[in-house]
This record gives structure tokens, C-alpha cells and sequence, in this order.
């Protein structure tokens, strides 16, 4: 049976876990605040560090095969507690063990030729696809052409209520172009179709090995240098049934079941679905149970074992034992990671017990008799903590005396039995509402191995000087009094029958586009990091010393996300690691987790001290590459998060809070809202930020930014809209679409293919989408500018 680990002393003690008071100055939550200000103001060009590429010398493709070799136990450090005594029904001995670490080759590498007449075979339907737009814009009247035109892909059915009487669901049609991927509207685990194909590529061309293979090969660079055995008879072998040869990338999910049930239920207490049905399983509303959700997200992680490159462990999180038949279903749910399918001859029959062995598995009881109460309190903040701690296994949950100076970040102090004390390259924090896919692992291992190569690189180490300093360009150094980047996540959801009216009205008509509600417009500000771009065969350069201007537009979080309540007060309780991040969902690779490690042993020795703590270095900043922004745009599957008010002084765009004010001040002045107060209370005081529009603003404050910057003081101070660039495809009426290739590039970086066929974008000689991927620092030159004004 899948192994369940009633966690109480691996875990802080519970005078630990029943302090909920949020947390005081000393703890650091002012000065973490003030860290986001002031790195955003981004003033003298204070070089921000990417802690994880000071350790690039320690990736696997320059590994010393006896740096760690002997420093680190293969089980962690053992606590002196019993396993029967914190009530684990069966030992975890399913550990994968580790393997004599060796050195690894590349082996990829290559700079296309030739693209056009001979593209990639991924690329050959996109190829066909833009084809397609042109032969549409030219074959049909101008009188004819409709601004939807750039839009493509069927219509599709938006199930949104389910009569009971009728026994029908109620839907409309309509096109989601927003790019998000979402259960509603992508059927199928796999993270869309253009995702689920070229992972399940088995005839892979020679010369495209490099693009299939960038996945682990990013994992492994940033992840842990140590590798499982694979060996015959070893666990791993079990589990995935890999020949001795074949890595994976170890990905731990820690899933946070806090709040599922079904209606007033918890979950737990309900039948799990049966996998086995005499007839179609009937539709059923994404409000009504918590499983279906939870049965979505167990599918993409079996995907992701399906495509041979990921290896899955799962860390069920509850606050109080659960029926072992859940266990045994959330196992059989995982069937290409381990797991043994339901072996049931009929429907709703569970009589046969699943054997003793490996399982991708272990549900984990946090709370104890003391605590439960607390733990399902989804403003305590108490799941949230227990997650960080089993993810980041910090030395001080178990040892009050911690040497700052001496401790080893790589050894995890947490009971061995314990999942998560084994060695995993990737870890995925969330909540069960929160989806997750192989794009979003994929988009985050390639945007941290772009942060990591531009740490590292040789060009960005010197302070830029005076005359350099723009206010937009940062540079990424390995000054350790720097702090650092990780790439993080922004919940969104669509709008439902439950919401609230006046989030329907300002959504878009045919289209439906998720939103967030945790930021808006004034929530983040855009920054160039010169040297971004990581190529091939891991953290490589992909910048030439002979390319001007290589790199990436970033989003970068001004503000902390603020979600409505409960949500809002656990985050005051327990606020998410990375500034400006999420709690709900979250990923850090292992070399990022020893750095976030070694910020908190340093704070927590330090106590009081603040004078101690202001030198163990920021937590880290929250940042999203805007060419692939919206694979971190994470659907929250319920969809009933939108059209609800925030808490007063706890919404987004708080720190222009004054600024707002006067804005809807301005407007009742003027009356222009006289007697249509249900319109003023939807634009000041609910947040429905819709996906599309956080792409074309985060695009417009990138291009504005350096429209300011190149023109300098030449600017026109009367003038309305950019003067020297401008931004190719947000820059024009939308009376009429865009031409067929900017509207192609577009589509391309909302589905997020700019980093799937990264090998393509970054490598070859085709530019055409540059600027929609965010590579392109001067944006589209207008018309009468010359060049040499750029």
C-alpha cells in the first residue's frame, strides 16, 4: 500500500505549529516588503544575483564526481523518534538511493540553417498554420476581413451549469485564444496538444535530440548532482521500469489538500471516483467536488511520467488520517510513475488490497490531536507552512543548534521516511484546486536556466556605469549581496454561474479569457536582463559575444499577490517564499532550494538581531519571462474566484492605493457613472484581470520603457504614444486584425512554443518572432525613425 506519514516531530514542534500571529517586523516581513520596493525602483542599476548560477560550475556538465560524494548521507540526517510512534502504517524503504555520481556530456548543440525551406519537424504545422492565415488575409475582400481573423481553432463548448431536471448541461461556444492551459478546454492531460505530441515523439530525428532532451537537460543542471540508482532490482526500476541508462528528471509534488470536499463535506469522507463505468461519466460541475479536480491533476503528473523524462513522486498532505481507499485510488491514478492500476473486475468493488512496494504515493498527516482544528483553518496558514517546511527541510525543524558556518544545505534533516527527505531535482508546491502541467515544469526549468546563464555570465559581472544605467536593463552578477530571481506563478480563473454579475459583463464576448484576481496593471514592472537565454544541453549560452542586445523581457513583481479571503490572512500568517509569488502553487529546483535554505538557517539563528539578519541576504523576487507568460498563468480549476471584493487595504495595486482614489473621485465628479453603481463597484472594487490584457500591458510598459530610454532628452513632451519604437502587434487599431505573421508569433507565445521549441527560436536564423518571444530589446522601429537613432 501506498505509504502513509503521520508528520508531527520531523516537523517544528507544536508550540511552533499553534503560533499563528502573523508575523512580527522581527520575523522580516517589513523589510521583505521594502526589498520589493526598493529592487524595482531599480535605481544606480543595483545588479540583481541569481544565487543558483554561482553554482553553475557544479552542474552536472562540469560535476566533480567527489564534491559531495562523501558529505552527504543518502537517507539525511535521522531524527530520534520511532516512525510506529508518529503513526506510519508502513515504512517508507522506497527511498531511489543513490548511484556513484558520474560525469555527464552534453552532447547537443547545433545552430539551425537553412529554417525556412527546412524547419524542424515540430515545426512543420505552425509552418502550415501560418500558410493557412495568409492564403486567409489575401484570398478574402477587404470589405470581408473581420479582426477575429487572427484568431484560430475551433469553436468550442464552455459547459458552465448542469440541470438537474433536465439532467443536460448547459454550455455556450465560443474560442479560448488566451493560451492558458486549462481543464475546461483541453479534454486530455499533457498540457495541450502541441505539448502533448512532442513529448510523445518516439522517432525523433538525430538533429533534434537537442530540443526533446531540453527538459531533464535543464532539470539536471539545476537540480542535484547526486543520481539515483538505476541498477536492476533498485526502486527506480520499479517504479518507471527504465533501463540503467535512462535519467529522469525527480520531481517532487508536495499537493495541499486543505478545503477539498465535496459541497459541505470533506473529501475524504466521500467515495472516490470509480475509474471503471458501465456508461460515460456524466458532467459534472467543477464546483460541486474536489475530486475530479484532484483526479485532473494526478492525470497531467502520469502524463508526465508517460513521456519518459519525468519521474514523479507525490506527497498527499492532510490534517488527519484518511480511508486507505483514497490512498489506493490516488496510486492507481498513477500507473506510468509507479503506481498499480485498480485492479476492480466491477463497478464500485475495492475487495482486493494492493501488495506492499514502491508506490509514487505517500500521504502525509501534519497536524496531530492538538492541531487538526487548526490545520483546517484556511486563514491560519498552517498547510502552508508544513509545505515549505517538508519542501525546503530547513536543519532547525530538528536541531535547535545549527552552525551557520558549517551546516550543509544539501542534507535534509527531515525523517528519512519521509518522501520528501530524498534527493529530487524539481519541486512542485500547490494547492489540489491548482492545475498543473508538464508546460508549466517545462517553462520553469527553462526560465531558471535562463536566469542561472545570465548570473554567470562573464559580460554581466562589472557594474554598469552612470552613462549605461537606464532604469529598465538589469544585469545579473554573482555579487552575493545580490538578491536573486525565481521564476513564479499567477492563479487564474474563468468566469462561472456562481460569480458574481458584475464580472460577466467586463469579460470578453466570443472569447473567453481567464483572469487573475491576485494583481493587476499596477502589480509588477517590466526589465531587460541582458544574456538571458540559456541554449542547448542545459545552462549553456546562447549568446554570442558578436550579438548586440541578447536577452529577455522579464514581468517583475512590484507588489505581493493579494487574493480575497480566506486566502489573504494565511498569507500574512505564512507569506510565500518568493516575494511577489504565489502560495497556492510554486517550484524550486534544488539548487534554489539550498540557497533559500541558507537565508532561513541565517535568519533563524539570528533571532532578535537585526542588524544580524539584514546580512543573510533577501528572500528571492518573483519574476515571469513575457515571451512565455502565460504557462505560468495557473488555472484555479474551480473557477468561482472571480467577481469577489477584496479585504479593504488588501487588494491588488495597493501600493498606488492614494492614486486610485483620486481616480474614482475624478469620476464621480464628472458623474460619468451617475446611477450606474454596479459598474463603478466592478472597476474599483473588483479585480478581473483578464489574461490577454496582462500580456498586452506587461508588452506596452516594456516598449514604453525603452520608447523613454532612446529618446532621452529629445523627447517631446506634447506628444501622445511611443516616438522612437513601438511594439509591432499591441500598436495598431484594433479595427482591423494584424497581418498574418504577427498574429502567428503572437499565437505562438501565448501557447507557450517560444520555449517549447527553444531550439528553433533562439537557434536558427528566423527572426520573425523575436519580439512576441520578448527577445528583442528595441521593440519594432517606427516608420520615419532611422536606425542610427536606435
Amino acid at each position: 500500500m501506498a505509504s502513509k506519514y503521520e508528520d508531527n516531530d520531523a516537523l517544528p514542534s507544536e508550540e511552533r505549529s499553534d503560533d499563528f500571529s502573523p508575523h512580527s517586523d522581527d520575523d522580516g516581513t517589513t523589510s521583505r516588503s521594502n526589498a520589493i520596493v526598493t529592487a524595482l525602483k531599480l535605481i544606480a542599476a543595483s545588479a540583481l544575483f541569481y544565487s543558483a548560477g554561482t553554482s553553475f560550475a557544479e552542474t552536472y556538465h562540469h560535476a566533480n564526481s567527489n564534491n559531495h560524494a562523501t558529505s552527504i548521507n543518502p537517507t539525511g540526517t535521522l531524527s530520534n523518534v520511532d516512525p510506529t510512534e508518529l503513526g506510519m502504517s508502513t515504512p517508507s524503504k522506497y527511498g531511489y538511493n543513490a548511484a556513484p555520481t558520474t560525469n555527464h556530456a552534453s552532447g547537443h548543440g547545433r545552430r539551425l540553417s537553412d529554417v525556412k525551406k527546412n524547419p524542424p519537424s515540430y515545426m512543420r504545422e505552425l509552418m502550415k498554420d501560418l500558410d493557412a492565415r495568409k492564403k486567409l488575409m489575401l484570398e478574402t475582400p477587404p470589405e470581408e476581413v473581420k479582426y477575429w481573423f487572427e484568431y484560430t481553432g475551433p469553436l468550442q463548448k464552455y459547459f458552465y451549469r448542469y440541470s438537474r431536471s433536465r439532467k443536460k448541461a448547459d454550455s455556450f461556444e465560443g474560442r479560448d485564444d488566451s493560451g492558458v492551459a486549462s481543464s475546461r478546454f483541453v479534454d486530455t492531460a499533457g498540457g495541450g496538444d502541441e505539448f502533448s505530441a512532442f513529448f510523445s515523439q518516439k522517432d525523433v530525428p538525430k538533429d533534434e535530440t537537442s530540443a526533446h532532451a531540453r527538459l531533464v537537460d535543464n532539470c539536471l543542471a539545476m537540480g542535484n548532482e547526486r543520481r539515483p540508482n538505476r541498477g536492476k532490482g533498485s526502486v527506480w526500476e520499479e517504479l518507471y521500469h527504465d533501463s540503467a541508462n535512462h535519467d529522469r528528471c525527480r520531481v517532487l509534488f508536495a499537493l495541499n489538500t486543505v478545503g477539498a470536499g465535496k459541497s459541505t463535506t470533506i473529501l475524504w469522507e466521500t467515495k472516490p471516483p470509480a475509474p471503471h463505468s458501465a456508461e460515460p461519466r456524466p458532467w459534472i460541475s467543477e464546483q460541486e467536488t474536489a475530486a475530479t479536480h484532484l483526479e485532473r491533476n494526478l492525470q497531467e503528473i502520469d502524463a508526465m511520467c508517460a513521456t519518459g523524462q519525468i519521474a514523479a513522486r507525490v506527497q498527499v498532505m492532510v490534517c488527519e488520517p484518511i480511508p486507505g481507499v483514497w490512498t489506493d485510488w490516488m496510486d492507481s491514478m498513477l500507473p506510468n510513475c509507479g503506481g498499480k492500476a485498480d485492479p476492480m473486475t466491477k463497478h464500485g468493488q475495492r475487495d482486493i488490497k494492493m501488495d506492499e512496494r514502491a508506490s509514487p504515493v505517500q500521504v502525509v498527516v501534519t497536524a496531530n490531536a492538538k492541531t487538526a482544528d487548526v490545520c483546517h483553518d484556511l486563514k491560519s496558514g498552517f498547510m502552508e507552512q508544513r509545505m515549505q517546511d517538508l519542501v525546503l527541510s530547513p536543519p532547525y525543524l530538528t536541531d535547535k543548534e545549527v552552525d551557520v558556518s558549517k551546516f550543509d544545505p544539501a542534507v535534509k534533516t527531515t525523517h528519512p521516511d519521509l518522501v520528501s527527505s530524498d534527493d529530487h531535482d524539481l519541486y512542485v508546491a500547490m494547492k489540489w484546486s491548482t492545475l498543473v502541467t508538464v508546460r508549466g515544469i517545462n517553462s520553469f526549468l527553462q526560465a531558471s536556466a535562463d536566469l542561472a546563464i545570465a548570473a554567470s555570465s562573464k559580460d554581466n559581472q562589472a557594474t554598469m556605469g552612470e552613462d549605461d544605467e537606464d532604469g529598465v536593463t538589469v544585469l545579473l552578477s554573482n555579487a552575493p549581496s545580490s538578491p536573486y530571481l525565481v521564476p513564479s506563478f499567477v492563479r487564474v480563473s474563468y468566469v462561472s454561474e456562481e460569480n458574481n454579475k458584475v464580472a460577466k459583463w467586463r469579460m470578453h464576448g466570443d472569447f473567453f479569457h481567464p483572469a487573475s484576481w491576485e494583481i493587476c496593471k499596477d502589480s509588477f514592472d517590466m526589465s531587460w536582463i541582458p544574456g538571458s537565454l540559456s541554449g542547448s544541453g542545459g545552462v549553456t549560452p546562447a549568446c554570442h559575444e558578436d550579438q548586440k542586445d541578447c536577452g529577455q523581457w522579464w514581468v517583475y513583481f512590484a507588489e505581493e499577490q493579494m487574493p480575497t479571503s480566506p486566502e489573504v490572512y494565511a498569507n500574512e500568517v505564512t507569506p510565500p517564499l518568493v516575494q511577489g509569488g504565489s502560495n497556492y502553487i510554486w517550484m524550486l529546483t534544488e539548487r534554489q532550494r539550498r540557497e533559500i535554505v541558507k537565508v532561513k538557517v541565517c535568519v533563524h539563528a539570528a533571532g532578535d538581531d537585526k542588524a544580524t539578519k539584514e546580512k543573510c541576504g533577501d528572500f528571492p523576487q518573483a519574476v515571469i519571462p513575457l515571451g512565455d507568460l502565460e504557462s505560468f498563468l495557473m488555472n484555479f480549476t474551480p473557477n468561482t474566484a472571480l467577481g469577489k471584493t477584496h479585504s479593504s487595504s488588501r487588494f491588488p495595486g495597493y501600493s498606488r492605493a492614494e492614486e486610485r482614489e483620486k481616480d474614482r473621485e475624478a469620476v464621480k465628479e464628472r458623474k460619468q457613472l451617475k446611477d450606474q453603481e454596479d459598474i463603478e463597484k466592478a472597476l474599483f472594487d473588483y479585480t478581473i484581470y483578464p489574461a490577454a490584457l496582462f500580456h498586452k500591458d506587461a508588452t506596452i510598459k516594456a516598449a514604453r520603457a525603452r520608447d523613454f530610454v532612446i529618446t532621452g532628452a529629445k523627447r517631446d513632451v506634447d506628444a501622445v504614444g511611443p516616438q522612437r519604437v513601438k511594439s509591432a502587434y499591441y500598436d495598431v487599431t484594433i479595427t482591423k486584425p494584424r497581418e498574418a505573421t504577427s498574429a502567428w508569433c503572437q499565437t505562438i507565445s501565448r501557447k507557450g512554443l517560444c520555449t517549447l521549441y527553444a531550439d528553433y527560436f533562439r537557434s536558427s536564423a528566423d527572426e520573425r518572432c523575436l519580439e512576441a518571444c520578448g527577445m528583442r530589446k528595441n521593440w519594432s522601429k517606427i516608420d520615419k525613425v532611422s536606425a542610427d537613432e536606435l
